[in-house]
């Protein structure tokens, strides 16, 4: 970073002077969030809580505004800097029809250039359509959109799939950094503050040619809300949040300020909840009844907390931000849920309220810095990221012997006896990456190097410490062959090595040695190993840009390293009622995909295609066998890591039609099938596989008066289909229909702007499962009505 700060201070900027203005609708209402871009040198900006933005040091002479805002045309200005003349603008924004909602912009806006730059299908979604579309976690408030599930395990904790795919195949990055987590866990939730993202861009297809192994599905870009525009200011605004299904209590404070060149920023965000309902009473785990008292599915309160602290430093062609944040989470699991004993909870504690947190239950921490810079030269766009995670993750749960193991647990033993796993990570990044504008070509080169360092602790165990290190180059490059036509190729190249230590049982079990005798010793159930991997992704793609017609095609290779627990897993998983094996003899995963997008835009609607074809060599997969594990597993199933070839297929369809200028509605559509190719489930899918949907929306947006600003009333119904092509020991899943209405307004209250934001999940309280739900195995039904009220005020 010094040396980006060296350089920014030994270039002469020669004269400059600022730009200022206000961006109003039809009404001259301010438009907060509308993205403003100056040219040559596309600075970006948004506007302010009155609408307001701000450039400086900004050279004298002529220049090109560009402003954007969802749902208005797009509006260019010619303006001429002028010494002793600075620009003091009023620019009021004409609204646009052909819009699709306010996710997507469909004129030629910021926003839909770099959708049309993209080879891969790429969606872009912004706060407001958070705001609208909240759910428990940052993952789960984007199911929405197509080819996005999540697999959910509570009410505040879910991991993304993107058509299908999910754990370490898909990439999610905050604020530039990989975030690295315990991912590979269905039950580890993402630590990320929704209240704290700007933008968020999801990627579907392979994207390891950007983002390295991990990426071989897709990848979601949390970005950071942008800088404050305007000078010498000071602003912030608070949310509420209330949810009556499990009584959530949430608040989230953000402060934010500018002194010239300085600015800085900081949010805190706490949400408390209580056990979540579901539209039955009685569950049956294993062919045990489970009652539920009134519906209440005991132990799954929780309570969450961020902490988001940002500072910087920003010129005309230099900027440096360093992000501070803390995660924490407190949660229960689903106390009839966790092993083969629902018959030993103690229900009576339990049901005694439904807002403590019992064991079993799980605790995470996760600390992150990252420093992030820019410098702008020539034709050069120089990036630097730098990074550090702490993710800290203990599990809960009273002991409970089997096998060997002893009867009671030894008092002289230096882990507690309530401390059934611990998970220790450090990660250590940096990306280094240069944009170069040569001639009709865009040229991206980059560098990331990735260390980390995990450590193991507690009575259980399932997965070695170990460490690894991971690196790669990759060089990209987007040429414009004319007006309409853009040619994108890529190639990386990754380097990978993993180093896992060895473990032995903390007691002793009696062996057969190689000379037939019993003996007593500690059993090894992880050896020290050291595997290298290195592979080549490259990527192809074709944008063809006519009027109202957007063809898209890419084909390209992406890779994925086994992770530790694939190579080494070596014991009980309760969350699964498994006994899972690792396999060391694993190869790198490769995928083949091929892209298709059609995009047809009319003034008054549009629809979009996006078929896909994938095909794995050696997809890794968890492989169900017929034994049992009595002395380590309790009798569970035991599982095994294994390898074979599978095709993927599917795609989704996107309609959308303006009835009236206040009336619209949307059509949704996603499908994905998958089979093995070879090995032992050869004719059988993947696990997890989504079953086909489709959602259809109403919405209205009446033209009222000025007390109620942008209002709108949206309704949902979703039909999922019915997953008959399972693998076992995963259950087929019946087909359902459920309503979602919002609705929501801006209003003014004391010269201060005011947003309510009104949700019914679930509006019919329907009974119904989600096949990729982390509860499925168990027949748990999702939850049941929930109410959403979220206000967010200005200051």
């Amino acid at each position: 970073m010094l040396v980006f700060q060296f350089l920014m201070l030994s270039v002469g900027f020669g004269q400059t002077g600022q730009v200022k203005g206000l961006v109003l609708d039809e009404n001259d209402n301010p438009l907060v969030g509308a993205s403003v871009v100056i040219s040559p040198d596309s600075l970006i900006t948004q506007t302010g809580s009155k609408g307001q933005f701000f450039f400086s040091g900004i050279p004298f002479g002529e220049h090109v505004l560009r402003i954007a805002f969802v749902g208005y045309k797009h509006q260019v200005n010619s303006i001429s800097l002028i010494v002793n003349e600075p620009q003091d603008l009023t620019i009021k924004l004409t609204p646009d029809l052909k819009t699709l909602d306010d996710v997507v912009i469909l004129g030629d806006s910021y926003l839909t250039t770099r959708k049309r730059e993209s080879s891969l299908d790429l969606e872009i979604v912004n706060t407001e359509f958070i705001r609208q579309n909240l759910g428990g976690s940052l993952m789960q408030s984007l199911e929405r959109l197509p080819g996005i599930s999540t697999i959910g395990i509570g009410s505040g904790q879910s991991k993304p799939l993107i058509r299908g795919l999910g754990f370490n195949r898909v990439v999610v990055l905050d604020k530039g950094v990989k975030h690295e987590g315990q991912q590979w866990g269905a039950d580890h939730g993402l630590e990320l503050d929704q209240f704290a993202t700007g933008e968020v861009e999801l990627l579907k297809g392979p994207a390891s040619f950007a983002y390295g192994s991990d990426a071989i599905g897709g990848a979601i870009n949390v970005l950071p809300p942008a800088p404050p525009s305007e000078i010498n200011s000071l602003g912030g605004s608070l949310n509420l949040i209330g949810k009556s299904n499990n009584g959530l209590i949430g608040t989230s404070l953000n402060l934010f300020g500018r002194k010239q060149e300085l600015f800085f920023g900081a949010r805190y965000s706490y949400q408390r909840y209580g056990d979540y309902r579901v539209p039955t009473d009685v569950v049956y785990v294993y062919d045990y009844a489970v009652n539920l008292d009134d519906n209440y599915l005991r132990n799954s309160a929780g309570k969450e907390s961020g902490l988001n602290l940002e500072a910087g430093y920003v010129v005309r062609k230099f900027k440096n931000t360093i992000y501070l944040s803390h995660v924490y989470n407190k949660s229960g699991f689903f106390a009839n849920a966790h092993g083969l004993e629902p018959r030993r909870v103690d229900t009576e504690l339990h049901d005694n309220s439904n807002r403590d947190i019992q064991m079993p239950r799980q605790q995470v921490n996760h600390y992150k810095v990252i420093n992030r810079s820019v410098y702008e030269t020539g034709n050069h766009k120089l990036e630097a990221d730098l990074g550090y995670q702490h993710n800290f993750r203990q599990e809960f749960s009273p002991y409970v012997n089997h096998g060997f193991m002893p009867a009671n647990y030894p008092a002289e033993s230096a882990i507690p006896s309530n401390l059934e796993r611990e998970f220790n990570k450090s990660t250590y990044t940096l990306n280094l990456r240069d944009q170069i504008s040569l001639l009709n070509h865009t040229i991206n080169l980059g560098v990331s190097l990735e260390h980390q360092d995990n450590t193991i602790d507690g009575w259980g165990f399932l997965v070695p410490a170990y460490k690894q290190l991971t690196n790669g180059v990759f060089v990209h490059d987007e040429i414009d062959l004319n007006k309409r036509l853009l040619v994108s190729a890529a190639l990386r190249y990754d380097y990978g090595r993993i180093s896992i230590n060895e473990y032995l049982d903390w007691f002793d079990s009696v062996v057969t040695n190689s000379e037939g005798e019993e003996v007593s010793q500690r059993v090894q159930r992880a050896k020290d190993m050291v595997r290298e991997f290195s592979n080549l992704a490259w990527s192809l793609g074709l944008n063809y840009n006519m009027e109202n017609l957007l063809l898209k095609i890419n084909f390209g290779k992406g890779f994925r390293m086994p992770i530790a627990k694939e190579l080494a897993a070596n014991g009980v998983n309760y969350h699964y009622f498994s006994y899972e094996k690792g396999n060391p003899d694993l190869s790198p995963e490769q995928s083949y995909q091929l892209d298709l997008g059609i995009n047809w835009l009319k003034s008054d609607w549009s629809i979009q295609v996006s078929p896909f074809l994938n095909y794995f060599p050696n997809y890794i997969f968890l492989n169900p066998t017929p034994d049992h594990d009595y002395y380590y597993g309790a009798g569970n199933q035991v599982f095994e890591y294994s390898q074979s070839k599978v095709i993927r297929y599917g795609g989704e369809v996107k309609l959308s039609l303006n009835l009236t200028e206040e009336v619209s509605t949307e059509l949704f559509g996603e499908y994905v099938f998958s089979q093995q190719l070879s090995g032992d489930k050869k004719g059988f899918t993947l696990p997890f596989s989504p079953p086909p949907s489709a959602l259809l929306n109403f919405t209205w947006s009446p033209i009222l008066n000025k007390t109620f600003k942008a209002p709108y009333f949206s309704l949902d119904y979703r039909i999922v289909g019915k997953q008959n092509n399972i693998v076992p020991p995963e259950k087929k899943t019946f087909g359902y229909q459920v309503f979602n209405f919002r609705a929501g307004t801006n209003l003014e209250l004391y010269k201060q702007e005011l947003q309510l934001n009104f949700q019914v999940q679930n509006v019919m309280n329907t009974h119904y499962m989600n096949h990729t739900s982390f509860y499925r195995l168990i027949n748990l039904p999702e939850m049941g009505r929930n109410f959403i009220l979220s206000v967010s005020l200005s200051l």
